[in-house]
């Protein structure tokens, strides 16, 4: 699929309800990166950045959801972090170039997996003939009952025996190491590459059935013939030109003017920021990652300031900025009846497993979203967070009876929601909805 726009809104239209201009937004800032790469001329491609984006409105509203699914729909490397864990250099905790880092890491284990299970089929067979060998040497049976163990083992049959195999030792991953204070911790980490490189493997005995032995052994067999150099170029240059990462509360690190100690700390986590948002080059375990065209969406209720009270040089580096709309009655409907694989569908899909036929009407639908409005407005806006909380409350009674021996319908309507949850009751514990 050619990820235009409207294809791009289109699909996250899918799992998102209303806010429609911040993902017209989005949609055009990931294409804008596929745009970027088709232009020829290299030194105009390299000149092109991604136009980063502050998304603003309050918790539920669907702001991590968006960058979330947008990474999704575009297959890139992605991370969610808040801008509250960390700390300006000088002070304990996390720096900002380990949002680099963990992207990396994450993307290095991603690509990872996703080239072993691409490579499966082509060590299958040798595998399989291991294990054969196994159950029953070769040497006194003839090809036919060689080929018939190894059919057998195909379909099943063996699954269950218990067989003793060589498991290495060694690890394939690339090693990890925490720096906590100065040094450089690249230098370590290839220092302990070459080490670890040069070990001879050390093998163990260890006995387990055959369907396990088959994916011990096959990964071992994977990874021992994996390039790992050609993976980690691949890894960068994926987190170079397509990784996205969400900032959340970016509101919390704004200067709203003052001078006490906490504000200097907000100050020095956007100063270490701007560097990695503006385009440097960050040392990672895989090698160095330019930043310059990493996708940045930040996101924050900004209920206590604004966008102008980051440092000017950060708000020019997210040049777009979208205030996304609270949520209303109508847009819960929406959550719980249009979206794939929304809360309803979920529950209804559990549940059928434990023999119960669940079925919401359509008054329930409406009474869960005058509940969600209700409780919302009395208590701190949690938007369409407070859904699964109240659902939970409803479902609780027939969660804990099933399963049962026969299949059992289950209606749930707005009679059965009143008599669980009466908001108008004076004795009634708001805080069993709060999250």
């Amino acid at each position: 699929m050619i990820l235009t726009p409207k294809k791009i809104v289109e699909e996250l239209d899918k799992y998102i309800i209303s806010q429609d201009e911040a993902k017209k937004n989005v949609a055009i800032s990931l294409r804008n990166r596929e745009r970027r790469k088709m232009i020829e001329d290299k030194a105009l491609q390299k000149e092109i950045t991604p136009k980063n984006i502050i998304l603003i409105g309050d918790t539920g509203v669907g702001k991590t959801e968006i960058a979330r699914r947008i990474a999704l729909v575009a297959n890139a490397p992605f991370i969610k972090v808040e801008a509250t864990k960390y700390t300006e250099v000088g002070y304990v905790g996390k720096d900002v170039e380990s949002i680099i880092k963990d992207l990396v890491s994450l993307t290095f284990t991603k690509m990872k997996e996703e080239k072993m299970n691409s490579l499966r089929d082509e060590y299958y067979d040798l595998i399989l003939d291991k294990i054969a060998r196994i159950l029953k040497p070769y040497d006194s049976i003839s090809d036919t009952d060689k080929a018939k163990i190894i059919e057998d083992i195909k379909k099943g049959i063996y699954d269950d025996y218990e067989i003793e195999i060589d498991k290495n030792k060694k690890d394939g991953d690339i090693p990890v190491i925490e720096v906590v204070a100065g040094g450089d911790d690249t230098n370590i980490n290839s220092f302990l590459d070459q080490m670890l490189t040069s070990l001879p493997s050390r093998n163990k005995k260890l006995k387990t059935n055959v369907k396990n032995a088959i994916n011990i052994l096959l990964d071992e067999e994977i990874e021992k013939n994996l390039d790992f150099d050609l993976l980690k170029y691949k890894v960068i240059e994926n987190v170079e030109n397509n990784g996205i990462i969400f900032i959340d509360e970016i509101d919390k690190i704004a200067d709203k003017g003052s001078n006490n100690r906490g504000d200097v700390s907000r100050q020095g986590v956007q100063r270490d920021l701007l560097p990695i948002v503006e385009g440097c080059t960050v040392m990672t375990k895989l090698g160095p990652v330019k930043t310059e065209h990493i996708l940045f969406i930040a996101a924050g209720a900004f209920s206590q300031s604004s966008p102008s009270d980051l440092m000017p040089e950060l708000q020019g580096r997210f040049p777009i900025k979208v205030r996304l709309k609270s949520l209303e009655k109508k847009d819960y409907v929406k959550i719980l009846t249009n979206v794939q694989y929304n809360l309803i569908t979920q529950y209804t899909a559990m549940l059928e497993k434990d023999n119960v036929l669940l079925e919401f009407t359509k008054n329930a639908i409406d009474k869960i979203a005058d509940i969600a409005v209700t409780l919302n407005s009395r208590t701190e806006n949690l938007g369409a967070r407070r859904l699964p909380a109240i659902i939970e409350e409803i479902l609780k009674d027939t969660m804990f009876n099933a399963p049962f021996s026969k299949k059992k319908k289950v209606t749930i309507d707005k009679k059965f929601i009143e008599n669980i949850i009466k908001l108008d009751s004076k004795e009634e514990n708001l805080d069993d909805y709060i999250l």
